[in-house]
């Protein structure tokens, strides 16, 4: 009985790679580490984009090695804010990929492959390939969600908290700007998520037209 299991198993986490004790370690750093102040990018916000990440990557088809690759970009892709500063955090990421994950069984490729996943997500995201597509999908999943309010929510508190932002006004503004320029790279985020961002672009616009010159 155990037989189907163990192939499942073996299939979805390649045997020389420890996925799990990976998973365990980045978020015990995350839960205990992260900074109070960081209201959009806390522990919350891993969770969700790693299962927006395995989401989008079944989708798009992509299976084992890959598919833990993916995984494991999402856990890491925010972990440089346990530095408690944004600018430069992908790469601060990166630092702590190849400090523990050598450890692991992943190869020097897997690393590259991830770090470069992790790298794409900066704003102007740069993915060059799917995987990098997949996880810029997933690290801006909410703008095309019905909780795209609220989240947005906490990223203005956020800026606001860490002196990146003046106002509301700035805010809706910047909002304005940035979904005219985003865009989604996968086929499953161009389907589930595109109709709804463009909603709320018409929206902000209407709100940002309102305000005085």
């Amino acid at each position: 009985m155990q037989l189907p299991f163990m192939a499942f198993h073996l299939k979805s986490e390649p045997s020389n790679m420890n996925y799990r004790a990976a998973k365990k370690y980045i978020l015990n750093r995350l839960r205990t580490e992260l900074s109070v102040h960081l209201y959009y990018h806390g522990l919350h916000h891993t969770l969700d984009v790693l299962k927006m990440a395995t989401k989008i990557a079944w989708d798009e088809k992509i299976r084992g090695r890959d598919l833990v690759l993916v995984k494991t970009a999402a856990l890491f892709h925010d972990a440089g804010f346990v530095k408690n500063k944004h600018a430069g955090h992908e790469f601060e990421g990166c630092v702590m990929v190849r400090e523990k994950l050598p450890d692991l069984g992943y190869t020097d490729a897997d690393i590259e492959k991830i770090c470069r996943m992790i790298m794409s997500t900066k704003i102007p995201q740069s993915p060059t390939n799917l995987l990098e597509e997949i996880i810029c999908d997933a690290d801006l999943d909410y703008l095309g969600r019905t909780d795209f309010y609220p989240i947005g929510n906490t990223l203005f508190l956020e800026m606001q908290k860490y002196q990146l932002i003046s106002d509301e006004i700035a805010w809706n503004k910047l909002q304005v700007s940035f979904l005219s320029g985003h865009r989604f790279h996968t086929q499953t985020s161009k389907t589930l998520r595109d109709p709804l961002k463009q909603q709320y672009l018409e929206q902000l616009k209407l709100v940002v037209a309102a305000y005085p010159t």
